[in-house]
C-alpha cells in the first residue's frame, strides 16, 4: 500500500473516530449540560428541555436529553416535560462525585453500560408510572435507531470516499467492520 493511500486511511480512520467520539460525547454531556431550574418561569426556561438544545447537540447530533426525551415521550405516551424532568433526576442522582484528590475514579474506566442502562429504565419506570419493560424496550428502539442512522451515515461517506478515489472498497469495507467490532468509533456495541 503507497504511503499516500496510508496516510489517507489512517486520516480517515481517525476523523470516523473523532465523528462517532462527537456522537458518543454529546450523549454524554448531556448529563452535564444544566437543565432548567424548577423555579424558572416557563417562559424563560422551558421544562421540555429546549433551553439547552443548541448546547446538548454538538453538531447536530441527536444524542441531546431533549431529543431522548422527546422520542421516549413518543414511545411511551407521556408527556415530554414528565420525561424529561425524570431524565434529569436520574442523572442528578448518578452524577460521579468528587474529584481525582478525593479519590473519584482515575484509572479511565467506564461504568457498566448494562447495569446504567438497567437502572435507567428502572429509576424512569417509577417516575413515569410506566413498566420497566416497556421503558427498557423503548430504550433499545431509541439506540438501535440511533446506531443505524449513524451507520447509514457511515456507508456514505466511505462509499463517496471509494468514488472520489480516496479510498478502495477494500479500505472502506476494512473502516466499517472496525466500527461495527467497535476498535474504532461508537458503534458495534
Amino acid at each position: 500500500m503507497s504511503r499516500t493511500k496510508r496516510i489517507t486511511l489512517g486520516l480517515t480512520a481517525g476523523a470516523l473516530a473523532l465523528g462517532a467520539g462527537m456522537g458518543v460525547t454529546g450523549m454524554a454531556s448531556a448529563a452535564e449540560t444544566p437543565s432548567p431550574s424548577s423555579t424558572a418561569s416557563a417562559s424563560t426556561s422551558p421544562a421540555d428541555g429546549s433551553a439547552a438544545v443548541d448546547s446538548g447537540k454538538r453538531g447536530g447530533h441527536k444524542g441531546d436529553r431533549g431529543q431522548l426525551a422527546a422520542d421516549l415521550a413518543t414511545k411511551l405516551g407521556v408527556e415530554e416535560a414528565k420525561v424529561t424532568e425524570a431524565i434529569q433526576a436520574f442523572r442528578d442522582a448518578n452524577k460521579p462525585t468528587g474529584t481525582p484528590a478525593e479519590g473519584a475514579a482515575t484509572d479511565g474506566t467506564k461504568p457498566d453500560r448494562s447495569a446504567l442502562d438497567a437502572a435507567m429504565a428502572k429509576s424512569l419506570a417509577e417516575s413515569l408510572g410506566v413498566e420497566e419493560s416497556k421503558v427498557t424496550a423503548a430504550l433499545e428502539e431509541i439506540r438501535a435507531a440511533g446506531q443505524a442512522e449513524r451507520a447509514a451515515a457511515l456507508k456514505t461517506r466511505l462509499d463517496a470516499a471509494v468514488t472520489d478515489g480516496k479510498l478502495t472498497q477494500a479500505e472502506a469495507d476494512a473502516v466499517t467492520k472496525a466500527v461495527e467490532a467497535g476498535v474504532i468509533g461508537g458503534g458495534g456495541r
